[in-house]
C-alpha cells in the first residue's frame, strides 16, 4: 500500500491501516463514533481501490511531539465525483485553528484527486465552531439540510 501524506504548517496528515482502523474502534468508547468507524472499516475492506474515500486520516502534529490531535475522514466518493468530508479535535487541541489547517488542506488535496468534483460538509446546526471551521476552509453553505445538518460545500480559499 502507498503511504500518503498531506502535509500541513503544523501537521501530517495520512490514513492508517485497516489493522490500526480496527484498533481504534476498539478503543473509541462513543457508540457512534464507533459505529462510523465500523462503517468506514467494512467500506475499506468492500473497495480496496478507493479505501483512502473510506480510511480514518490522523492528523499529527510536526513539533517533534508527534502527538495525534484529531481526525477526519471522507464518506466515500459518489458517482458524480462528490466526496464529504468529516472530522473531529481532541479537546485539548481546540481553538488552535488546527482543524481549520487540515480540513482546507484535505479538501485542496481531495480536489486534485483523479475523478474529485465537489467536496461537501455537514455539520450539527448548532454547532457553530464546526461552521466555523469550514467557512474559514472555503466551504459556503449551499442551502440544503442533510441528515446531520446544514450542508456546506468547497469553493476553496478565496
Amino acid at each position: 500500500m502507498e503511504m500518503i501524506m498531506v502535509s500541513t504548517e503544523r501537521m501530517s496528515i495520512f490514513p492508517i491501516s485497516d489493522e490500526e482502523m480496527k484498533i481504534k474502534i476498539e478503543q473509541e468508547t462513543n457508540e457512534e463514533i464507533k459505529s462510523a468507524y465500523t462503517e468506514m472499516l467494512a467500506c475499506c475492506k468492500r473497495n480496496p481501490e478507493q479505501r483512502i474515500w473510506y480510511a480514518i486520516w490522523l492528523m499529527q502534529l510536526n513539533d517533534g511531539s508527534r502527538q495525534i490531535v484529531g481526525d477526519l475522514c471522507f464518506k466515500g466518493i459518489n458517482d458524480n465525483g462528490s466526496v464529504e468530508i468529516g472530522y473531529g479535535m481532541n479537546p485539548d487541541y481546540e481553538g488552535r485553528g488546527l482543524m481549520t489547517e487540515a480540513v482546507a488542506a484535505m479538501a485542496k488535496w481531495a480536489i486534485a484527486q483523479e475523478g474529485v468534483s465537489c467536496i461537501e460538509s455537514e455539520t450539527d446546526p448548532g454547532n457553530s465552531a464546526s461552521q466555523r471551521v469550514l467557512e474559514k476552509s472555503g466551504f459556503v453553505p449551499n442551502g440544503v439540510t442533510g441528515e446531520e445538518g446544514p450542508r456546506f460545500v468547497w469553493k476553496g480559499k478565496a
